[in-house]
């Protein structure tokens, strides 16, 4: 009698562990994908901030960046084309804080300057080619 109440009780605690076991294996399953996603994460992030200094200093030194030593002599270009135009318009463009925002104010401007023949962009035509 003494025996088969032992072995009830061993018969829990073993069924009971089982259920430990169970719940340990999916808490760990559970922090793997966690730490996948916090890798995946920081690649993200790694990524971003390559191409966001890469920018940044494509933006400090763009004479090493875009044109050949004669394109420079001829005077400055919109960031990213072969549009010549001032240098009020260099400094205008360079303050659009936001560089998606910078790039399609510098291809609207650009774009409008092919249709209409120009050789040299001025700050009156930025402008009146740059609103939306």
């Amino acid at each position: 009698m003494e025996d088969l109440k032992l072995e009830n009780r061993l018969q829990a605690i073993e069924d009971r562990l089982q259920r430990l076991e169970e719940v340990l294996i999916k808490i760990h399953q559970k922090l793997e994908k966690e730490e996948e996603k916090i890798s995946s994460r920081e690649e993200t992030l790694k990524k971003w901030i390559t191409d966001y200094v890469s920018l940044r200093l494509q933006q400090l030194v763009p004479e090493t960046c875009e044109h050949t030593e004669i394109d420079r002599v001829n005077g400055p270009f919109l960031e990213g084309t072969n549009i010549r135009c001032t240098e009020e318009v260099v400094h205008r463009v360079s303050r659009i804080p936001i560089p998606f925002v910078r790039k399609m104010v510098i291809q609207k401007v650009a774009n409008s300057a092919r249709e209409k023949g120009l050789d040299l962009v001025d700050i009156k035509f930025f402008e009146q080619a740059a609103t939306f």
